[in-house]
């Protein structure tokens, strides 16, 4: 069996993303740039999830003088710091140029979120689609949206009755109490 592989790979510019969505970029201009970058973190998790994207969240090393690092969250989620000096612009052009040939032969997209213009240009060029920070917003809210939806549907229908939250066993007593089986 072949390992599966998600219909797309989303590669967001973190700090670009933070500082134009205003929750974000407000915890930013409060010095709160950690919790910021958490709760960024926390949307990709579940925006991810329901698109069935693969994200690499990607932040440049300009706050950070370490090598580079790579952060594992979930399954479709993955946080990517740069090496010292190097930009995530540059980061997402490279991936975009490795990602090249999986575009073609896994039929396999590539997204790039960033607001960006010169990033926008760079990376339509080695065949990769492109969201602004506004619209990954705005599809963040309708996967949100959708889930709400869903789960709201599934607890209406998963039944009125008590007897539906309960496990099968406890289901065939019940049925045989009640007709008149011990």
């Amino acid at each position: 069996m072949s390992p599966y592989v998600s219909q797309a790979i989303l590669l967001v510019d973190g700090y670009n993303i933070i500082g134009l969505w205003p929750k974000l970029r407000e915890k930013r201009d409060r010095n709160e740039l950690e919790t910021a970058r958490r709760e960024l973190i926390e949307i990709l998790v579940n925006y991810s999830a329901v698109r069935d994207f693969e994200a690499r969240l990607v932040f440049d090393a300009q706050y950070r003088e370490t090598p580079g690092a790579k952060e594992i969250i979930t399954k479709n989620l993955s946080v990517h710091y740069t090496d010292f000096g190097q930009t995530a612009d540059t980061y997402i052009e490279k991936s975009c140029a490795n990602l090249r040939s999986s575009m073609r032969y896994l039929k396999r997209r590539t997204i790039v979120a960033t607001s960006d213009r010169a990033q926008q240009l760079t990376v339509v060029g080695y065949g990769a689609e492109w969201m602004s920070a506004d619209r990954l917003a705005a599809d963040v809210e309708c996967a949100a949206c959708r889930t709400q939806r869903q789960q709201k549907s599934r607890k209406q229908h998963s039944g009125r009755f008590l007897a539906h939250a309960l496990d099968a066993e406890s289901q065939q007593r019940l049925a045989k109490l009640r007709m008149g089986l011990h």
